[in-house]
């Protein structure tokens, strides 16, 4: 069986990369492509003839466009990538009687409240960014095709670029860090991500009638002041050297963004945990593994 794959070199597709090779020969595409087959969301005639002349038995979207505040001047190609490709997809999907794999984020909620979201919790995305997401969550259930989606948040990984590798570059540098206190969720690692996925996908095979939205986070929640300071303290736990001494809490409103960011990210998995009979790890456990991969990489290179 094919698994067409895309975002092949994003955080979460590298890990997809080694969770769904035992599942079938996997077709891993980005932006740019490879033997005729186009990989780049924003073409979507390319991307419409990719999954024709694939045919594939899964299609599993890694990809999205996710520079968030730069979508506030930038919604037409936000809707593009996010829900336009989105529907190509699932279009195609339906037409082949093909499972597409897709992810979504906490972002499609307005953050009210402090309880977990649940999947039927109303949305109400507060930015350009949550608001494209949400419409290609939209075109899938639209099209009837066979699906699974993930909401997730607070992604990370030991490459590329996000929160813990920035607060680690900071750190180095300066003495002190300001970092959000009021927004909650769960750090999440992309590899727990695609492991889950790998799992969903294997059972979704068996038994269709599991197909459908599901919320994907590590347990637990924190602030991003907490992640912070956590990553600070376990990364000098390991041997990493850092020059900031204070981690000062701030509010949302003292650090203003171009998109609006929700206050309440937490995430309810009672209903993946259940279906598939999952135990989602501790947040910290994945932020812990990631540093050591990280520092360990460092230290090769030295």
């Amino acid at each position: 069986m094919k698994i067409l794959l895309l975002g092949k070199n994003g955080q979460v597709g590298w890990e997809l990369q080694r969770a769904l090779a035992p599942l079938g020969e996997v077709v891993a595409l980005d932006r740019r492509g490879t033997d005729g087959l186009h990989g780049d969301l924003e073409d979507l005639q390319g991307l419409e003839a990719t999954v024709r002349k694939l045919a594939p038995g899964i299609i599993v979207n890694a990809a999205a466009y996710t520079a968030v505040d730069k979508a506030e001047t930038d919604e037409a190609r936000a809707r593009r990538i996010n829900a336009d490709a989105v529907r190509v997809l699932a279009t195609e999907a339906g037409r082949l009687g093909t499972l597409l794999v897709h992810y979504s984020t906490d972002y499609v909620f307005d953050g009210s409240g402090a309880r977990p979201w649940r999947e039927d919790a109303p949305t109400g995305p507060l930015s350009v960014y949550g608001r494209s997401k949400l419409a290609g969550e939209e075109a899938i259930r639209a099209s009837a095709c066979r699906h699974l989606i993930f909401r997730t948040s607070w992604v990370h990984a030991a490459r590329g670029n996000n929160f813990p590798r920035t607060m680690l570059r900071l750190a180095a540098e300066r003495d002190s860090l300001r970092v959000i206190a009021d927004q909650f969720g769960a750090p999440t690692g992309a590899e727990l991500i695609a492991d889950v996925s790998a799992h969903a996908i294997r059972a979704v095979q068996a038994d269709p009638g599991l197909g459908g939205l599901y919320h994907l986070a590590a347990d637990g929640e924190t602030s991003w002041h907490g992640y912070a300071q956590f990553v600070i303290e376990h990364a000098r736990q390991i041997g990493v050297l850092l020059k900031a001494r204070e981690i000062v809490p701030i509010g949302t409103r003292d650090y203003p963004t171009a998109a609006e960011r929700p206050l309440n990210s937490r995430l309810d998995t009672a209903l993946l945990r259940s279906r598939f009979g999952l135990q989602l790890p501790d947040w910290r456990d994945g932020v812990a593994r990631m540093l050591q991969e990280i520092a360990g990489r460092e230290s090769s290179v030295q």
